[in-house]
């Protein structure tokens, strides 16, 4: 029978008491409660039933087809043998976690959103069950039972994300990707803007979970008075042309000392700080607030003045260390750049000495780089550095190798060597290092962390002066071309597919709901002016007039952006495949007490080599590992298409499984009726690979 505790919260800032029902059974392995397994998002089940003798015998217990297909990056939650995920069409739903079959699912199955999701939160407070999730703007607060919305929570079950953000960001791009993180009766929210110009302002936001109302508000671009205002412009804090420095990849929460662990991303645009000079505070960094009332008890930041695209791609860990002959609780915080930085989590103070690296100074024309950046001295990078990079480092399955080497000999590779004209090799790339699957770690303090490995290319060029061009064809310039390049043709190996002949495959409805709502991962453009929208589907559709339109120069030319990058373009070979050699995707084991790595081995196979009788290369990977209390590690997270186990202690592999298609996701490990599972969401799609509609569960025989 499960135990039911009274737990009192006293709260002398709020001046109330607060009484809330917590079932003690989250946290004792027979749930996976909370996004990546926990509030200290350690990825870490307590189960022991599946060990490193009876793995081999895993097989598919279940398996539940969602209506739609596509990427899903769903950490699934399981509370009381139900599970909650979220289909790549963002519907949310409820299955039984013993069969796949389902309960109940919420969404319109007519409204895709087109973008992605990493599941829900849940809530509880005696009977009442809350799952709260977020479908293009809005959080909704359904009913864990029915899947109803809750209708005294904002307006009729939903608040707007735009909520308690200044009036000049309420038309502006604002999505959530990661479900929002719970303590006591209030949700914080991770929010996903734009990165160029006409980014929202980052603002860190707690909600009621009961009446959905704002209750507090961090701004992360300071307002005059509070600390950090010196770091920006004076009047950088009205978002007229400088905002983002947001939370994306979610948070971590210390329950018992009430402290909330934020990390934040770069200050938009990404590229050129020309018009933000100084360090920009608090982009790029780590923020230890008052879970209650927002206030800023520390931070740490890890990038000055951003210009390299370097937001912290994943919640921290919250962790305890055998250091100095004692026990200190602390936060791990991984990194894009292959860097884990390790802080005492009360006092903000890091547990191993960090370097002021001295950086070179851009030529671009107003950019002013900071002259030093942070780089911890332990644990070593868990990736390769573009500094270190040589000739032959060009890959060897390339069959235009001297081609590469002479383009990587044109290229500026420094470590932090800012963005060129000529080219700057990006290494690890925009996508890590680590990602925003996160790390897992054990309870003696080793983390687990798988990484890419993929080297991309940025080249800046003067912001195009667009204002003779026709409105379709300047709207593009302005807000696709960075992603789907001047010609159309995208880049499909780095992610960005091509527009030609979109006007014959879509009408002009799907097209305007895709400028609208945005998909995958492109952001949706609802901001821009109706005409502006009606003619960029025209210049798509091949089928607008030639008359120029010579009203207003474009956004970034208006908040003072004088260079824009040419476009998301990875450091490929003729055949698509990474021109830097592998390995391209690893999987890491560190031990944070001491900084030492432990071991470091490649994840995954590549299929066009694999084909050819090559393993071993590592791939890109998105989603994080699962560790357990028996020494096994779970990951799928590989094109490839494959779910492993590895033996924590060593990196051997100890088994693998072919799934239906690829697993961009972290797996969950949850117990009914004395039976363990691991289940996994797979929808393939990234990186080319199949689409897929399932998730997998997999049990002993």
């Amino acid at each position: 029978m499960k135990k039911v505790f009274l737990v009192l919260a006293v709260s002398l800032c709020l001046g109330f008491i607060k009484i809330q029902l917590v079932d003690d059974s989250f946290g004792s392995g027979e749930n996976w409660s909370e996004y990546l397994g926990g509030a200290d998002r350690n990825h870490y089940s307590k189960l022991d039933q599946i060990n490193l003798e009876n793995v081999k015998n895993l097989k598919v217990a279940w398996e539940y087809a969602t209506p739609d297909s596509g990427q899903m990056q769903v950490n699934p939650l399981i509370v009381d043998g139900v599970l909650f995920g979220v289909t790549s069409s963002v519907q949310a739903f409820a299955i039984d976690a013993g069969t796949g079959k389902e309960i109940w699912r919420f969404g319109d199955p007519l409204k895709n959103w087109a973008s992605t999701s990493r599941g829900v939160a849940y809530w509880q407070n005696g009977n009442d069950k809350r799952i709260l999730y977020t479908a293009g703007p809005n959080l909704w607060a359904l009913d864990a039972t029915t899947g109803k919305p809750i209708s005294t929570f904002g307006n009729g079950g939903k608040v707007d994300l735009h909520t308690g953000l200044p009036e000049s960001a309420k038309d502006k791009f604002i999505i959530s990707n990661t479900p929002g993180t719970i303590f006591e009766n209030l949700i914080y929210m991770p929010v996903r803007l734009s990165e160029d110009a006409d980014a929202a302002p980052g603002d860190i936001r707690a909600f009621d979970v009961i009446s959905g109302k704002l209750v507090w508000t961090f701004h992360t671009i300071p307002y005059p008075g509070e600390k950090g205002y010196e770091t920006f412009p004076k009047d950088a804090y009205k978002n007229e042309y400088v905002g983002a420095a947001n939370n994306w990849s979610g948070m971590a929460v210390d329950k018992s000392r009430g402290i909330l662990y934020v990390p934040t991303g770069s200050a938009a645009y990404d590229f050129y700080g020309g018009n933000r000079p100084g360090k920009n505070l608090f982009s790029n960094c780590l923020l230890a607030l008052d879970a209650r009332t927002g206030k800023l008890k520390w931070h740490y930041q890890f990038v000055h003045h951003d210009i390299w695209d370097r937001d912290l791609p994943a919640p921290p860990n919250l962790i305890t260390l055998n250091k100095y002959g004692k026990k200190i609780d602390a936060v791990a915080q991984v990194t894009k750049q292959g860097y884990v930085f390790v802080f005492d989590r009360v006092t903000g103070k890091s547990l191993f000495p960090i370097n002021a690296i001295p950086v070179p100074k851009s030529k671009l024309k107003g950019e002013v780089t900071w002259p030093t950046q942070p780089v911890p001295t332990l644990p070593k990078p868990y990736a390769r550095e573009s500094y270190k990079l040589t000739e032959k480092d060009i890959s060897p399955y390339a069959q235009n190798r001297d081609e590469l080497v002479k383009a990587f000999r044109t290229y500026k590779k420094g470590l932090f060597d800012p963005p060129s004209e000529e080219g700057t090799i990006i290494f690890p790339g925009y996508d890590g290092g680590a990602e925003w699957g996160g790390s897992a770690v054990d309870p003696n303090g080793v983390i687990y962390i798988n990484a890419n490995e993929m080297a991309w290319i940025q080249t800046m060029r003067p912001t195009q002066n667009t204002s003779g061009m026709p409105l379709g064809e300047r709207t593009y310039r302005n807000y696709c071309q960075n992603c789907h390049q001047p010609d159309l043709e995208g880049n499909v190996e780095s992610g960005y597919p091509s527009l030609v002949n979109i006007g014959k495959k879509h009408d002009n409805a799907a097209l305007l709901n895709f400028i609208n709502s945005g998909k995958g991962m492109m952001p949706g453009f609802g901001f821009i002016k109706p005409e502006e929208k009606q003619a960029l589907i025209a210049f798509l559709k091949n089928e607008e007039k030639k008359e120029v339109q010579s009203k207003d120069s474009q956004m970034s030319q208006k908040a003072g952006v004088a260079y824009k990058m040419t476009g998301y373009n990875k450091f490929l070979d003729n055949r698509g495949l990474p021109a830097i050699g592998p390995p391209w995707g690893t999987l890491n084991a560190i031990d944070l007490n001491s900084g030492k790595q432990l071991w470091r081995i490649p994840l995954g196979n590549e299929p066009i080599l694999q084909k050819e009788g090559i393993t071993g290369t590592g791939t890109e990977n998105y989603g994080g590992p699962v560790i357990t209390k028996t020494g096994l590690l779970f990951i799928a997270a590989t094109k490839d298409a494959s779910l492993r186990a590895f033996e924590a202690k060593t990196g051997k592999l100890v088994w693998e499984h072919a799934l239906p298609a690829a697993a961009f996701a972290t797996p969950s490990m949850y117990s009914k009726n004395g039976k363990q599972y691991l289940v996994i969401a797979c929808g393939g799609t990234k990186l080319g690979t199949p689409k897929g509609n399932k998730y997998v569960a997999f049990a002993l025989e």
